[in-house]
């Protein structure tokens, strides 16, 4: 075959055959297909997008190129998440935990960021001396001693994704329905999970902007694992404005940490508990999912969830006072207020805007970038008056005094203030099973 011949019939709008997909993804993992051929492809598929066959062939042929977990000794159901990407969602890093102190096993390779978006592993690896990079055997091991790991892709499993996610962030090809499907379902079903709870995000902040997108994208995953076996249950939620008041690294896990502690944004809560309701229901401890959410609820307020993450952190060497003294994360930040300056009612905050401008600042910092980030202090629906704290930029010290000024001049152009308010609309949009 010629990778020539495949870029041309994708650009011209033809279905791509089976084989003609199986042999691109192991030519590019092996090095026989260079990137700009590959990202040529990519970009491609993002203009003509593929059908539902071309996207689970493209699934299956990514999950071929590596190892995979086998968690079938472990005992009871085992149960994986994800998350489609926005901006402020730390729900792994409350969810996972949470929903493991119910005995309920939670195998959770996580990406690091893409595009405007965060990534877990990004905040999870701010817990001083953590290691995300986990053998498959250490990994399994920990699921089984524990009930839960999160950890970074490995590199013996779908590395046809890790390349091609990687290419994928530098190219302006992240925003693609097929190719968001198969980069997140090949790593799905590497890990061996028996059920899997997706949350896909429509919005501004999201991979994909519309309702409509994320419901394509919903259904492609779960007709996915529906047909590798795999118990399927998605959500589609907005995300506009964004989730929780923390956007970055650093501030993020705190919020998570303190979220743990049962003193969490009401958004942020909202999620966590309809994500770890629906995983509840898969693993078989609630009867449905409205117990599962009031079960979730309930053992934030306990504290069984914050138990359960420091078990992790110690599993995986991190230092576990980071759980304890959560402020302790980003004592190195200095934090800068955004001022309003008009009055009247939030009626926006332009999420993607809010995830570029943090994207920015942590290029700026080089090394220091896990602590920068943002605290929203105001959120739709939320009444304002001019000169009043809008916002809080977390900034590591010292950094260019220019960009602290781009940034806020960015953070305060998100806002959108109009003297009459917005009533908050429901984060949960749909509820999709297989």
């Amino acid at each position: 075959m010629d990778i020539r011949g495949v870029i041309a019939k994708k650009r011209d709008g033809r279905e791509l055959a089976t084989d003609e997909i199986a042999w691109t993804v192991n030519s590019y993992t092996q090095g026989a297909i260079s990137d700009a051929q590959m990202a040529a492809l990519l970009m491609a598929i993002v203009l003509r997008g593929m059908t539902a066959r071309e996207t689970a062939d493209l699934t299956l042929a990514m999950l071929n190129t590596g190892d995979r977990l086998d968690l079938s000794s472990i005992p009871g159901t085992k149960v994986d998440k994800h998350s489609t990407g926005g901006v402020g969602d730390k729900t792994t890093l409350v969810v996972a935990p949470l929903v493991a102190s119910f005995g309920v096993g939670v195998p959770k390779m996580s990406g690091r960021a893409l595009g405007h978006t965060g990534g877990t592993i990004d905040k999870l690896e701010c817990v001083p001396g953590l290691k995300t990079e986990l053998s498959p055997t250490r990994f399994a091991a920990q699921v089984a001693a524990i009930g839960v790991a999160i950890a970074a892709q490995s590199a013996q499993m779908v590395p046809a994704d890790a390349k091609i996610y990687a290419l994928r962030n530098v190219t302006g090809t992240t925003e693609s329905v097929p190719l968001i499907a198969s980069s997140v379902m090949s790593k799905k079903l590497a890990v061996g999970a028996d059920g899997i709870v997706l949350d896909v995000k429509a919005g501004r902040g999201a991979l994909v902007p519309d309702v409509a997108s994320a419901r394509k994208l919903a259904t492609a995953m779960i007709e996915i694992g529906a047909r590798a076996g795999k118990k399927m249950v998605a959500v589609v939620t907005r995300m506009d404005q964004p989730l929780g008041r923390a956007v970055g690294d650093a501030v993020e896990l705190v919020e998570a940490i303190e979220t743990l502690n049962g003193r969490g944004p009401r958004d942020f809560v909202a999620i966590c508990t309809l994500v770890a309701g629906h995983m509840l229901t898969l693993g078989g401890v609630a009867a449905d999912a409205r117990q599962g959410r009031a079960m979730a609820a309930r053992a934030l307020r306990t504290g069984a969830g914050l138990a359960k993450l420091r078990e992790l952190v110690r599993a995986q060497d991190g230092d576990p006072t980071a759980v304890d003294d959560p402020a302790a994360l980003t004592r190195e930040a200095t934090f800068v207020p955004v001022r309003c300056d008009t009055s009247g009612h939030v009626t926006g905050v332009d999420a993607r805007a809010i995830g570029e401008t943090v994207r920015e600042l942590k290029s700026a910092a080089a090394e220091r970038k896990p602590l920068c980030g943002l605290l929203l202090e105001k959120k739709v629906g939320d009444a304002v008056t001019a000169g009043e704290t809008i916002a809080r930029v977390a900034i590591p010290r010292p950094i260019a005094t220019g960009s602290i000024e781009r940034a806020a001049r960015n953070i305060a152009g998100a806002f959108r203030i109009s003297a009459t308010p917005r009533v908050r609309q429901r984060l949960l949009i749909a509820t999709l099973r297989a």
